[in-house]
């Protein structure tokens, strides 16, 4: 389950630094700024490019602390552009060795998600809360093997508001883990977003020992494959336990959490960036 409580914690997290942003407090978090390397769970390093930051757990537990939201045991990493346009948050899962050979059926895949999200919607409605409904896949999964990496993007959309947000999730497959990765960003700059983080991917690599191609026989590997990935990491697991009544809930609750998260950074995207320049964007995190 630690993937879907990261990809929840993410979008958490990111609203809590648009509200920190709003109070003049991001710029004093202790941010590497390239070009440096920031080292991720002591698994992998980014190098840090010009005009973006890079900031280690203790910083970002930092930020949490500040805005009073509790984070769990997991280390989080946080990558972003100076003007804070989009965020992107890295959590590493220890699961073990995924196999990439299992085939990706993005209508099942779909299909999992909209039921829980339903399901969840029941729970919603009783405690008063907008239900929420998955619209679709922005973009749908797609495994690069090239590169050990899968990639894909969720539509959300709040039934009262009618306000929608986008997902954005990479998994960056490793030798004994797989590195999470959730990008959040307003849905009307999600496009730009994307593609920059996307050039900022080069500069990332898994340490000697980590990297997917060094797998040897006799390490653990994952019970589940990539379409699990997609659906929560454990998924498969609680599938041959019988469990998907329990498992169904949970994620239906981690899923509602998350898009609503990802909408109200949406919003404070809209807030804070409304008409500044440029320039002015640039002195976030300087």
């Amino acid at each position: 389950m630690k993937s879907i409580v990261a990809a929840v914690l993410a979008a958490l997290l990111c609203l809590c630094v648009f509200q920190a942003r709003a109070q003049g407090e991001v710029s004093s978090l202790p941010w590497q700024t390239g070009k440096a390397v920031g080292d991720i769970a002591g698994k992998a390093t980014f190098q840090i490019p010009e005009g973006y930051a890079f900031l280690g757990a203790k910083g970002t537990r930092e930020l949490n602390a500040m805005m009073h939201n509790p984070q769990g045991s997991e280390d989080i990493y946080t990558l972003a552009p100076l003007d804070m346009s989009w965020v992107a948050f890295f959590n590493y899962s220890n699961t073990g060795y995924v196999k990439d050979n299992d085939k990706l059926d993005a209508d099942d895949l779909l299909a999992s998600v909209r039921e829980g999200t339903e399901a969840a919607n029941r729970e919603r409605k009783e405690k008063g809360w907008d239900p929420m409904h998955v619209t679709g896949w922005r973009f749908q999964p797609k495994y690069d093997k090239a590169i050990n990496t899968l990639e894909w993007a969720i539509i959300g959309e709040n039934e009262t508001t009618h306000e929608q947000s986008v997902n954005y999730n990479t998994r960056l497959l490793g030798r004994h883990g797989v590195m999470e990765v959730v990008v959040v960003a307003s849905p009307e700059d999600f496009d730009t977003a994307i593609a920059d983080f996307k050039r900022t991917l080069p500069g990332y690599q898994y340490v000697a020992g980590e990297r997917y191609a060094e797998f040897r026989e006799g390490d653990h590997v994952a019970e589940y494959g990539l379409a699990a990935l997609v659906t929560g990491g454990a998924a498969a697991v609680a599938a041959k336990k019988g469990l998907f009544g329990a498992l169904g809930a949970f994620l239906a609750s981690m899923w509602k959490l998350l898009v609503a998260g990802a909408i109200a950074a949406a919003a404070w995207l809209r807030k804070l960036f409304g008409g500044k320049s440029k320039a002015d964007k640039q002195k976030t995190i300087q």
